[in-house]
């Protein structure tokens, strides 16, 4: 079941006939005004979809706790509409107070393009004066253009897009719309009982190869959209520490989805090297922003998730008495750390300890150099080291079998960001994948795995 504002019927109408015929699943429409749709969700609770020609209800929507994923479509410009002809020679907004003029416009509490037209109006202060002027408040955008169409009116505000759709109405193009233009966008009601099909649809309808040609094609302003695949594959590289916080997430939004996420885990020094050599993944969730640093060209939508510390980790009780990294330069001390070629705990420790003067006395005792810290770990536990260098987040689950040393450092703390591959055929699906990681089911999983938490969602920033 989806909820559609009236004025995208022609566009929705057509891409879900198509979508049956492909696929056999009949998507059942409601149309109206995105406000009065609204209303009618808050009341019903069911349904599986809510396609608002102005993001703005998708917003209200999300405060009211309807909405989970969100996909913009298309954009809209709001614009003067008369019959053919233009036979009452309007030239613009000043037009529309002629007293003989009979103007239509949506009702500002039902449908998006009325409420659009009313707060035009209040920011030039005209709203009271066009109200002796208005001859009809209609439910839907549609209902305008078909009085314009027939000369009931002589002029309406409607979107661009629908006036492409009659033969019988011209458009006043006012420059002061200009800065008006909304985001036509599709969310998943939470209460969906199909939530795995919804999320088909809305991958199939933003398609750029399937849906969104579509708009294109009957005069809409599609976005630039993924590529269309049933089953689409992400590819997701992120460094070691992430695996264990990120993984059930990410499997969760697998199912959800209906779609696989290959995921490759390794030290960000090869990976970024992979990167650079030509590798495309979808995303990269680093284990240190130095590594996104060095292919920010590649990727967009950069946001930092998280943190951790690095600290030394020994055997339990500590026999060797190592309270500080001084204490790594003593003798008979065995030490792993991480590659600093391979992995960003390598080279943020390199760099801690050469801050500290440190470096080639602590090296004299490193017996291990690892891709990884989690092989670190496994080697303390099994007492083959005498100390290890990890980020906390890699011990957070055994630390009542090891003693856990800090290092009271601010150089000592790594920051975690992800981003989208500039070049990915699937930037929504993957942006949607990335939301995921950082809702706060996500933060209650990194939180547990002794992480700290940095992400703050922008919309809710004062």
């Amino acid at each position: 079941m989806l909820y559609c504002a009236a004025g995208m019927k022609p566009v929705v109408e057509v891409v879900a006939n198509n979508y049956f015929s492909e696929y056999g699943v009949r998507i059942d429409i409601q149309y109206g005004g995105s406000g009065t749709l609204l209303s009618n969700l808050r009341v019903a609770q069911q349904g599986d979809l809510y396609l608002a020609a102005d993001s703005s209800y998708i917003k209200e929507a999300q405060k009211f706790k309807l909405i989970n994923e969100t996909q913009p479509l298309s954009f809209l410009k709001p614009i003067i509409a008369v019959p053919k002809g233009n036979p009452k020679r309007v030239r613009g907004i000043s037009s529309v107070f002629r007293d003989t003029l009979r103007i239509a416009i949506a009702n500002p509490d039902a449908a998006s393009i009325g409420r659009l037209t009313k707060k035009m109006f209040q920011d030039s202060k005209l709203w009271d004066s066009i109200q002796n002027h208005l001859e009809v408040h209609m439910p839907t955008v549609n209902e305008v253009a078909n009085a314009v169409k027939l000369g009931t009116v002589d002029a309406g505000i409607i979107w661009d897009a629908t006036a492409n759709q009659y033969e019988d109405i011209d458009v006043v193009d006012e420059k002061a719309f200009n800065k008006y233009i909304k985001t036509v966008t599709l969310g998943v009601l939470k209460f969906s009982k199909e939530p795995t099909e919804a999320l088909k649809f809305l991958r199939y309808l933003s398609a750029k190869n399937k849906g969104l040609e579509t708009f294109r094609v009957l005069g809409y302003h599609p976005i630039e959209g993924d590529v269309w695949e049933e089953s689409p594959e992400l590819l997701f590289y992120s460094g070691g520490v992430n695996r264990l916080a990120a993984d059930e997430t990410i499997n969760a939004f697998e199912t959800r989805e209906g779609i696989k996420v290959t995921r490759v885990y390794n030290g960000c020094g090869i990976l970024v090297s992979q990167i650079k050599a030509g590798q495309n993944p979808d995303a990269y969730l680093t284990c240190d922003v130095s590594f996104m640093e060095q292919v920010k060209d590649k990727f967009t939508n950069i946001m930092d998730i998280s943190n951790t510390r690095i600290v030394i980790v020994t055997k339990k009780e500590n026999p060797k008495q190592i309270l500080g990294l001084s204490d790594l330069a003593k003798k008979n001390i065995e030490l792993g750390v991480c590659n600093d070629n391979q992995s960003a705990l390598g080279a943020l420790t390199k760099q801690l300890l050469k801050g500290q003067g440190l470096w080639e006395a602590v090296y004299k005792n490193v017996r291990s150099q690892a891709p990884t810290a989690d092989l670190l770990v496994n080697q303390i536990l099994t007492g083959s080291l005498d100390a290890v260098i990890v980020y906390y987040a890699n011990v957070s689950k055994v630390k009542d079998r090891l003693e856990v040393v800090s290092i009271d450092l601010d150089q000592a703390i790594a920051l975690q960001n992800i981003g989208v591959a500039a070049q990915s055929n699937y930037k929504y699906l993957t942006k949607r994948l990335i939301n995921a990681l950082t809702e706060n089911s996500s933060k209650d999983k990194y939180l547990e795995y002794g992480f700290g938490w940095e992400y703050t969602n922008p919309d809710l920033k004062q």
